[in-house]
């Protein structure tokens, strides 16, 4: 007698690590709905990409991933980033974020989009032009009290300030 398994399986003995998620289920987990999906991917912003429909009775198949990314798109556009914007800015992470999507920091100021990379802001929108450093408090406090705090200090130092007026 086969085995009966609730999940699709690889070999008939294990399930499968990544179902995935239907267009249905990922629309609702995300918070959109279906209608804004299937436009996001039919007009490639977002392409399913366990399953992608291809024809009449095919069903899509999101990653875990992508719903990761949907989720993004769905932040962006909630803090009044026009949906032309949120495209730019998922092309330029796709092509210059190297490591999991999850891990970027990205700024929302007003109708501007910064990726936080290696201590700077840099502005999506204009194709990666850095926009200012990010200066780390934490890394100015540390240097302070080192610098307060060397080996050859003198009892000079420790001497109280004396105000004038």
């Amino acid at each position: 007698m086969a085995q009966q398994h609730d999940l699709p399986t690889t070999d008939d003995t294990a399930p499968s690590v990544d179902v995935g998620f239907s267009g249905t289920r990922a629309a609702k987990v995300v918070g959109i709905t279906y209608r804004q999906l299937d436009y996001w991917a039919r007009t490639d912003l977002i392409r399913p990409s366990l399953n992608d429909a291809a024809g009449s009775g095919s069903r899509r198949r999101y990653s875990y991933n992508d719903l990761l990314e949907l989720k993004a798109i769905k932040k962006l556009l909630d803090a009044g980033i026009k949906l032309e914007q949120v495209r730019k800015v998922f092309d330029y992470l796709r092509e210059h974020v190297s490591t999991d999507i999850a891990a970027a920091h990205i700024v929302i100021d007003g109708g501007s989009v910064n990726l936080y990379d290696d201590g700077q802001l840099i502005d999506v929108l204009q194709r990666g032009q850095g926009v200012l450093n990010v200066l780390s408090m934490g890394g100015v406090k540390s240097e302070l009290e080192a610098d307060l705090h060397p080996a050859d200090a003198t009892l000079d130092d420790a001497a109280p300030v004396r105000r004038i007026g």
